[in-house]
C-alpha cells in the first residue's frame, strides 16, 4: 500500500485484508501485465481499470519488493509519457 501510495497509484477503496484493490490506466494495466501477476476486479470508467494486488503468507519478501520496484519504474515511465 504504502508504494502505491507514494507513486500516486488512486486505491479504489480500503481493505484490511491481504488484497489491495487500485485504479490504473489500462495502457499501464498492460504494462503491468506483462511483468506481475495481478487479478482483474472490473472496469472503472473507459480507460481505467480496478485491479487487485493480492499476498499470502507464501508471499516472500523480495517478491514484494520486486513489486514495488516495478511499480515504482510504471509510474516513472507514465510521468514521461504524460
Amino acid at each position: 500500500r504504502h508504494t502505491l501510495k507514494e507513486q500516486n497509484f488512486k486505491l479504489c477503496f480500503g481493505s484490511p485484508t491481504n488484497q489491495v484493490f487500485c485504479i490504473v490506466e489500462d495502457s499501464l494495466m498492460e504494462r503491468l501485465e506483462k511483468q506481475v501477476e495481478f487479478g482483474f476486479w472490473e472496469k472503472y470508467d473507459d480507460t481505467h481499470t480496478v485491479i487487485r494486488f493480492a499476498t499470502s503468507w507464501a508471499t516472500r519478501e523480495e517478491d514484494v519488493n520486486a513489486l514495488c520496484r516495478i511499480l515504482r519504474e510504471c509510474s516513472a515511465q507514465e510521468k514521461v509519457a504524460s
